[in-house]
Formats: C-alpha cells, sequence, structure tokens
C-alpha cells in the first residue's frame, strides 16, 4: 500500500493507523503550498485525487480510496486482531464512526477557515470560538476515561490527536482543557505515533 500525505495534516491519522497495525506500506509526499499540487515523484496530485487533497490510500492493485474516516477503518478492518475498531453491527463501531463524524465535520471544519490565509479575522473568530465549545464537549467527554471508545486506542483516537496538534500552530488555546491536554501527550507518546510524526519529519 501506498498512502499519499503532507506533513501534520489529515493524513497523519490514516498514517498513525498504518503504523499501530504494523502494515507494510510506502509513503509519498504531496506539496499542497503549489498548484498544481505535486507528489514527491513529480505528478500531478489532482490526477491522482481530484478532489486535490490528502490523504489517499493506494491498495496493491491499483485501487484508490481518499477520505480519512473511509481508510482507516479500511486499515482497521485489515486486521481486526489488533483492536482499533469494534466488529460490524456493535455498538461500540457505531461509537467509533459517531467519534469520527464529529471529528470530521464539527472540528476539523472549523479550522478550515484558521488554516486559509485570506479568511477575514472576523470569520477567524468565529471558527475558533466554535471550536472552543466543541473542545469543550470533548474534554467533558474523555473525564475519566483514557480512550473516545471503549478501554484501547482506537482509529478515532489517532484522527483526534492529529486535529489537537494543529492547536498549537494555528493559536488555539488548550490550557482551559486540561484533560485534553493529558490525553494529547499520552497519545503522543504511543511508539507507533512516534514512529508516524518522525516518518513526517515532525519531531
Amino acid at each position: 500500500m501506498k498512502l499519499y500525505y503532507a506533513p501534520g495534516a489529515c493524513s497523519l491519522s490514516p498514517h498513525i493507523v498504518l503504523c499501530e497495525l504494523d502494515l507494510p506500506h510506502e509513503l509519498e509526499k504531496v506539496d499542497l503550498r503549489v498548484r498544481p499540487h505535486l507528489t514527491a515523484s513529480g505528478a500531478d496530485f489532482t490526477q491522482i485525487n481530484p478532489k486535490g487533497y490528502v490523504p489517499v490510500l493506494q491498495l496493491d492493485d491499483g485501487e484508490l480510496l481518499t477520505e480519512g474516516p473511509a481508510i482507516v477503518q479500511y486499515l482497521a478492518d485489515q486486521k481486526p486482531e489488533a483492536g482499533l475498531l469494534a466488529p460490524a453491527g456493535s455498538l461500540q463501531r457505531a461509537r467509533a464512526h459517531e467519534w469520527l463524524t464529529y471529528i470530521g465535520t464539527e472540528l476539523h471544519k472549523n479550522f478550515g477557515a484558521l488554516f486559509r490565509p485570506d479568511t477575514p479575522d472576523a470569520a477567524k473568530q468565529m471558527a475558533r470560538d466554535a471550536l472552543g465549545q466543541r473542545l469543550a464537549y470533548v474534554e467533558q467527554a474523555l473525564q475519566g476515561r483514557e480512550y473516545l471508545v471503549g478501554d484501547s486506542f482506537g482509529v478515532a483516537d489517532a484522527y483526534l490527536f492529529v486535529v489537537l496538534g494543529w492547536c498549537q500552530h494555528l493559536s488555539v488555546d488548550l490550557a482551559p482543557y486540561p484533560t485534553l491536554q493529558a490525553y494529547q501527550q499520552r497519545i503522543a507518546a504511543r511508539p507507533a505515533v512516534q514512529r508516524a510524526l518522525k516518518a513526517e519529519g515532525l519531531l
């Protein structure tokens, strides 16, 4: 398998899952700062993914899979004994879907305005206010627990960890959320997470 990624972007989530599962893979970096976006081998990335953004997982048969939440679930199902995702049809599986959806639509999307340099200041402040409310919800949900779903690390934790990592770079203060800060540090210490961060040049 090959993962097309940009360092520290949401593609870090499936990268972490690949490392957690110890699945053989290669990486190809995508430069999202240039138009058209180019891969490390010089290919026009929009020819690979017309959506124009990472992640993309290329399977061994050439099939392409996009969208981080879909990719991490597919990967977890390749090695179910690792326990990163509960079995299909279970409530815990639905809980993982619930968290992946919340992180994607309520957290990830609100960061979009902060990533764009041309976003007006008023719109950036609205995004920070919305993020504050959503982060407060996650802070409360994690009270007394180490992971989002069940008693062990799962695919939703990989996604939340990546999104939380953007806070420092985009002036979103995590000081009001000590549980989230402790959670972030705990996930960061995992060997597989360290491997992914090192491979992307983020350590």
